[in-house]
């Protein structure tokens, strides 16, 4: 059969980004040969991983079907891949049942992201890794909350209405920033003193948002502590126990939920796979995004190490910056299937857009040398925007740019 296979491994938003790219730019033809997009994961659906708080905080269904995606031309696979052959053209992966399989391609996509970062199982508490742990979370702290109404002991009582978040990245911040929210909601509801809810953000380093100015850091302290979230710098949680939880400078907090948010590692599926890896673990790839020796093999998002060359900078493990590289790829694969010379990575505008609760946000943009800070509904607005692009939600998947 006169077809061209191209295979998307690994659904997230840099995966999609990249199907939804190459499908359009290509236009499903390439040298007169018709493309098979085939698109590969071992979930049910696609999980919008960076809304991960969502659910921990309201309950919200984060995960779109995968019907969603596969308009004409475009094949769902279920299944997870164990390895990459670039000299058979095969990849090998666990089908739905658990069966061992194979499958031929002409071109593959490798996009499984990353995973969220464990702490180890002595240290207690729930680490916020994927919508079972979002939904666990949820239920933990209402349950605390229904503990509260009953309870006679005052300092019991608070401590089962307060949590502790433990690390302040982009995520530990919307995390506490939305449960706040949502305990105070509860507790209200419940006929509690909402102002007796209590969410503590541990961050390990000295302000928040290192990889920005410092008055962003300062800016999200303030606005976090408006909300009813406690801000603690050069904090790391230790283990939680025995109702509370053990910081690193021997302090004791008394909470009855920790919530770990840690972080994030390149996909540790990777280390199985046959492809080269950093020592970090991700995918080596040229600027390009090509797989270094591995003939028809390119590599996006969390999982890869993707650098600028014209200034040496690495990009950082955002789906604001896997958008992007899945826009640049379809560019790239039509010009290499054409023999054409390719466009090569460029660092994405230093931007970042966080979530402060229903209707409040923060965004920071640098341009022209200098730091654009936003915050508010619109802050909100443009944030809410940037995760529905990433899922290609309220917009037909097939659709033109």
């Amino acid at each position: 059969m006169n077809e061209l296979t191209c295979v998307i491994i690994g659904g997230g938003h840099a995966g999609l980004t990249a199907l939804k790219a190459l499908k359009e730019t290509t236009r499903g033809m390439a040298n007169g040969r018709r493309i098979r997009f085939v698109l590969f994961d071992k979930q049910t659906g696609h999980v919008r991983k960076v809304m991960l708080f969502r659910p921990a905080a309201g309950g919200e269904e984060i995960m779109v079907p995968w019907m969603h995606y596969c308009s004409e031309g475009v094949e769902f696979m279920q299944g997870t891949v164990t390895s990459v052959d670039s000299e058979a053209k095969q990849i090998r992966y666990t089908d739905a049942k658990g069966n061992d399989a194979r499958f031929r391609y002409d071109l593959v996509v490798v996009a499984v992201g990353s995973i969220v970062r464990r702490p180890d199982p002595d240290q207690g508490g729930i680490a916020l890794t994927d919508p079972q742990a979002a939904a666990d979370i949820r239920e933990r702290w209402r349950a605390n909350l229904r503990m509260a109404v009953v309870e006679t002991n005052p300092g019991e009582r608070k401590r089962l209405m307060t949590i502790a978040v433990a690390g302040a990245g982009i995520s530990g911040i919307e995390t506490s920033a939305e449960l706040v929210l949502a305990m105070r909601t509860e507790a209200a509801a419940l006929g509690l003193n909402s102002s007796d809810v209590c969410v503590y953000l541990l961050n390990a380093q000295e302000r928040l948002f290192p990889e920005g100015p410092e008055k962003v850091g300062r800016k999200l302290d303030q606005v976090l502590s408006e909300c009813g979230v406690t801000v603690l710098h050069n904090r790391k949680a230790i283990r939680e126990e025995a109702g509370g939880v053990t910081l690193s400078n021997g302090d004791r907090l008394a909470a009855r939920l920790c919530i770990w948010t840690i972080g994030l590692i390149p996909n540790p599926a990777l280390r199985s796979m046959g492809l080269p890896l950093t020592p970090e673990g991700q995918v080596l790839v040229d600027e390009c995004y090509r797989v270094q020796g591995m003939s028809g093999v390119y590599s996006i998002g969390d999982c890869a190490r993707i650098v600028d060359p014209s200034t040496g900078k690495a990009d950082q493990m955002t789906c604001k910056e896997a958008g992007p590289q899945g826009l640049r790829l379809g560019k790239i694969v039509m010009a290499d299937l054409e023999g054409r010379s390719a466009p090569v990575h460029k660092s994405f505008l230093d931007t970042f857009g966080i979530g402060l609760g229903q209707n409040l946000g923060l965004m920071w943009v640098r341009k022209w040398g200098l730091d654009i800070i936003i915050t508010g509904k619109l802050a909100w607005k443009v944030k809410k925007l940037g995760w529905d692009w990433a899922s290609y939600v309220g917009k037909k998947w097939g659709t033109t740019r």
